[in-house]
């Protein structure tokens, strides 16, 4: 039999079993051995056997041993909504990191780079939104042993994605005026913090900068033409970004593209010419006819947008409906060039034939013979400038690609990083 003082002993020894059982179980568990750290701040990983570094798991607390390496990972493993815009980071206490990889569900590597001393290892601030990240690797401590690294966590999920459309195509050759345009897919709050996402590099010195026309759509051009022959490629680095009202950039993209020729045509409408400069040389002047009363061509910088060998013109599209004297439907306009959004072409002409060179006769267009504007077509890229003067009709901003009829200082003023 156990008498009473024997069974109050036990029961005190008891207690004291329960209370270190229940302490090992709430210790601040390290990542690896199974507990979760508090997922807004960060995940530790090391080992505390003397003189050795051990697998993570083996100790419920940080490592007294200066040989051994302890890892912390930020964010802390089993973290849920992390900013895809917050950079990871995984950092040792003693010896170095030997590899660190980080991953999404879809195997996609984001990349991340170590300081000097290999202690710390941070990644490209360019998270997907809504996705799981697995971060795996190595360290070794001063006592040459290997310590594994292993954590996950979750970004948050967006309302809104944030992607691109760009202007031009990648891979194509186009003029020297052409502006850079990109499109998003939503509304851009914070400007500035998508700008510093965008990059643009060239094979010759350019002056140049970007300028935001509305919250969908930033365009870049050039201080001047862009240089004939010049190289350029976009970096589109919006994965990840912020752009205000729970919109994230959900991809990144690159551009390249090439600038051809220098090809820079000017339209006089008094006289009915235009004269065609291909690289500092006239090529060629050409007898013309523009707008008449009612019609007027707009005068400033025009930037050729689209090229077509044969095009249906109908009037209906500016409004000018059948039983209208001034109705027209032509099926095959030939080598027309669109130099506006709304309508304004330079194309083949033959119905105008007296008329070039002495008056101004069509409905907005610039009209030549089709010998010409054979010619023309043949020389031209989308991007080519065509500067129109002699009329009191101006060049209404948006359209078309109307960048250049900005003034440098102005332009450079619809950054949002000026």
């Amino acid at each position: 039999m156990v008498n009473g003082s024997v069974r109050k002993h036990g029961l005190a020894v008891a207690g004291i079993c329960v209370l270190l059982l229940a302490g090992t179980a709430c210790s601040d568990t390290k990542a690896g051995s199974g507990g979760q750290a508090n997922p807004s701040t960060s995940t530790s990983q090391s080992n505390n056997t003397p003189g050795a570094s051990t697998t993570p798991g083996d100790s419920t607390t940080p490592s007294q041993d200066p040989a051994a390496s302890s890892i912390e990972i930020v964010p802390a493993k089993g973290a849920t909504a992390v900013q895809p815009d917050k950079s990871v980071t995984v950092t040792t206490t003693a010896g170095k990191l030997s590899t660190v990889t980080l991953k999404d569900d879809d195997g996609d590597e984001v990349t991340g780079s170590f300081n000097d001393d290999k202690t710390q290892w941070t990644s490209s601030p360019q998270l997907k939104p809504g996705a799981t990240y697995t971060v795996s690797g190595s360290a070794e401590g001063t006592d040459g042993a290997t310590v594994p690294i292993s954590s996950t966590f979750k970004t948050l999920r967006a309302s809104r994605s944030l992607k691109a459309s760009v202007v031009p195509l990648n891979g194509e050759t186009v003029g020297v005026a052409l502006p850079i345009q990109i499109f998003w897919s939503n509304p851009v709050k914070d400007r500035a913090a998508v700008e510093k996402r965008l990059a643009i590099k060239t094979s010759v010195p350019v002056v140049g900068s970007w300028h935001w026309v509305n919250n969908k759509q930033v365009n870049y051009r050039p201080r001047d033409y862009w240089p004939a022959g010049t190289k350029v490629t976009v970096d589109i680095d919006t994965l990840g970004v912020n752009a205000g009202n729970n919109t994230w950039g959900t991809a990144s993209r690159t551009i390249q593209f090439s600038i051809g020729k220098s090809v820079v045509s000017k339209v006089d409408v008094k006289k009915h010419t235009m004269t065609v400069v291909i690289n500092g040389k006239l090529a060629r002047t050409i007898p013309i006819t523009a707008g008449k009363d009612g019609f007027t061509t707009r005068s400033g910088v025009k930037v050729i947008m689209e090229k077509f060998t044969t095009k249906r013109m109908d009037a209906a599209t500016v409004g000018i409906k059948p039983g209208d004297p001034e109705y027209y439907n032509i099926s095959d306009v030939k080598w027309a060039q669109r130099v506006t959004s709304s309508g304004e072409f330079i194309h083949g002409a033959p119905w105008s034939a007296g008329s070039q060179g002495s008056a101004n006769v069509s409905h907005g267009c610039v009209g030549m013979s089709l010998k010409d504007a054979q010619w023309f077509f043949s020389q031209t890229l989308r991007g080519d400038p065509v500067t129109v003067t002699g009329t009191a009709r101006h060049m209404e901003p948006g359209n078309g690609w109307t960048d250049w009829n900005t003034t440098w200082a102005a332009y450079k003023a619809g950054s949002a990083l000026s």
